[in-house]
């Protein structure tokens, strides 16, 4: 198991708090928190369901709230901490928002776009790169996910 920054780790943590409370709210736990500095300047769970709105997933609610934090479209210098590797509507966002840096947890062999699927971020054909990590805390917030689906299925 590699070695994490236990900086990620503790942002990984604040995280999957906000997973725990979409969970809470019966959505899928996916928490995201963004960090300028190392201080959390926005926090989101997935609130597609309560919300009825397809785009309110746990990126795009934290990247929304950071964007009127900052005053700004742009959230350069930022780190963005979420629970399951995005998909391309989340990295999409992340890629229009220049962030600096994305750390995820659970890889999403079906929808992920930071690497497993596709690796948008990091595609040298758009204008803006992103430097990502993943794997971080990847067995409490795949576990999280995983006792989700399965209490829905019994």
């Amino acid at each position: 198991m590699p070695a994490y920054d236990p900086q990620d780790m503790a942002m990984m943590d604040a995280a999957l708090e906000q997973a725990r409370a979409a969970q809470m709210r019966g959505e899928v736990p996916v928490g995201a928190v963004i960090a300028i500095d190392r201080r959390i300047i926005s926090r989101a769970h997935n609130q597609p369901i309560g919300l009825c709105d397809p785009t309110a997933h746990a990126e795009m609610l934290a990247l929304r709230q950071a964007g009127r934090t900052l005053n700004s479209y742009r959230l350069t210098g930022v780190s963005l901490y979420v629970t399951l590797e995005p998909c391309t509507m989340c990295i999409g966002a992340m890629v229009h928002a220049r962030i600096g840096r994305l750390v995820f947890g659970a890889r999403d062999p079906k929808a992920g776009a930071a690497g497993s699927v596709y690796d948008i971020g990091r595609d040298g054909r758009l204008n803006h790169r992103i430097e990502i990590v993943g794997g971080v805390c990847e067995e409490q917030c795949a576990g999280l996910l995983a006792r989700f689906f399965a209490q829905r299925r019994i």
